[in-house]
C-alpha cells in the first residue's frame, strides 16, 4: 500500500521514507495513513502482509517498521533478516487491543523490538509518538509496566518467607550472646558442614549476605576461620550435653523432705 498524500511541490522523492506496516489483514486504517503522511510530508507509508515481504529492499529507505502483535511470535526468526535490510528502523510492536496487553516479558526477550505502539491514543498523541520514535526515542504504554509490577508483586507474594520465624534454641550457648539469633543459625549450620551456597538456598539470603554474617561470627568467637568457628560451637555444645547427663534432667530431680 502506498499513499502519496503530502508530496509538496519542489520536495524531492529522492529524500523520502518509508514507515514499513507489517500485517497479515488490512488493519492499518487509511486515515492514520493519511494523517502520517500530512504530518510528515517526507513519510511514504507502505504495508507488508507478513514478516518474509517485509524483509525486502524497497524503493526508499525504510525508517520505522510497525510489526502488528498477532506477529510477535515471528519477530524473533526474523530479527538478523529485518537487521540487515532495515538497519536504520527502530522495529515497533503495534497493540490494537488495549484490553490484550502485550506482556513485558515477551518485549524484554524479543531484544529487536524498540518500542510498543498503542492504536486506541488521540490522534495527536498518537502522531506525537510516532514523531518520537523517528527521532531516535522510545515508548512503552503505562499499562505495560502497571502489568508488569503487578506479575512481580504476586511473584514475591508466593515465594515470600513467613513474616516471623521461630527463634534458634540457644540452650547451653548463653556464653554466645553477643550473637544475633541470624549469626547463631548461621553458625549452627556451618558447623554441619554446610556450604555457604546451601545455607543461602535454605535462609533464602544472598551468598554475599551469608559471608558477611560468617565474617561477624568469626570475629566475634575470636576464631580465625569458619572451621575453627565451628569447632566452637561443638565444645560448647558437647559441653553442655555433657552437663546434662551428668546431672540429670531438671524433671527427674527430687528434692529432699
Amino acid at each position: 500500500m502506498r499513499s502519496t498524500v503530502g508530496s509538496g511541490a519542489g520536495e524531492s522523492w529522492a529524500a523520502r521514507r518509508i514507515i514499513l506496516t507489517v500485517s497479515s489483514t488490512d488493519s492499518f486504517p487509511e486515515c492514520l495513513v493519511y494523517a502520517i503522511e500530512r504530518e510528515f510530508p517526507s513519510i511514504v507509508v507502505e504495508q507488508a502482509t507478513s514478516i518474509e515481504a517485509a524483509c525486502a529492499p524497497f524503493e526508499h529507505p525504510v525508517c520505522l517498521v510497525l510489526i502488528d502483535t498477532e506477529l510477535l511470535h515471528k519477530i524473533d526468526g526474523y530479527a538478523a533478516e529485518l537487521m540487515r535490510h532495515h538497519p536504520a528502523a527502530p522495529i515497533v510492536l503495534v497493540q490494537h487491543d488495549s484490553r490484550a496487553s502485550v506482556s513485558m516479558h515477551d518485549v524484554l526477550d524479543l531484544k529487536i523490538v524498540r518500542s510498543v505502539l498503542p492504536m486506541d491514543l488521540k490522534l495527536d498523541v498518537w502522531l506525537s509518538v510516532i514523531r518520537l520514535m523517528l527521532r531516535g526515542g522510545e515508548y512503552f504504554p503505562l499499562a505495560m509496566f502497571q502489568s508488569y509490577a503487578r506479575s512481580l508483586s504476586q511473584k514475591a507474594s508466593d515465594h515470600s518467607t513467613p513474616a516471623e520465624q521461630p527463634r534458634p534454641d540457644r540452650s547451653g550457648f548463653e556464653e554466645m550472646g553477643e550473637l544475633t539469633d541470624r549469626e547463631f543459625q548461621i553458625l549452627e549450620m556451618v558447623a554441619r558442614g554446610l556450604q555457604n551456597k546451601i545455607i543461602a538456598a535454605t535462609l533464602r539470603l544472598s551468598e554475599h549476605t551469608v559471608k558477611i554474617h560468617l565474617h561477624n561470627i568469626i570475629t566475634k568467637l575470636e576464631a580465625h576461620n569458619r572451621t575453627e568457628a565451628a569447632a566452637v560451637f561443638h565444645a560448647r555444645k558437647d559441653s553442655f550435653h555433657g552437663g546434662l547427663e551428668r546431672s540429670g534432667s531438671p524433671q527427674s530431680v527430687q528434692s529432699s523432705p
